[in-house]
């Protein structure tokens, strides 16, 4: 269907453009208002429109609608935004994830107490580097 729209309003467009270039000049403009026969025109004593008058403005009607009526035949298909793909994204890779232990913290080995009797350590009165 956008295909059928964008072929309508470029034929508009030619005919369009062959209608203007068809419609003799109406003349004068800012500089013919001081004559008389542009003051007739300006109070508006002019006749009806002529056929080629009227096809411009139809035809350039029909030209604006169909313009705005294209956007609305466009299919761009589904698509997702930057920023959901990113989501996504990050909601795959923290499923990859090991999941933490509870309270937030993960579990660390606790370290093992001393042995006692330790011949080196302790508070013993053995030989150490006392003052004596």
């Amino acid at each position: 269907m956008f295909t059928f729209t964008i072929v309508l309003i470029t034929l508009i467009g030619l005919l369009m453009t062959l209608v203007v270039l068809l419609q003799s000049g109406q003349g004068g403009g800012l500089a013919g208002i001081a004559s008389g026969g542009a003051a007739q025109q300006v109070l508006g004593t002019r006749q009806s429109p002529d056929t080629l008058e009227k096809a411009t403005w139809t035809l350039g009607a029909l030209f604006i609608v169909l313009c705005v009526l294209s956007n609305f035949f466009i299919d761009t298909g589904p698509q997702e935004s930057i920023i959901q793909q990113q989501a996504q994204q990050q909601q795959t890779q923290q499923q990859q994830q090991p999941l933490p232990a509870p309270g937030g913290q993960q579990q660390q080995a606790e370290p093992l107490p001393a042995p006692s009797g330790d011949p080196g350590g302790g508070s013993g009165s053995g030989s150490g580097s006392g003052g004596n």
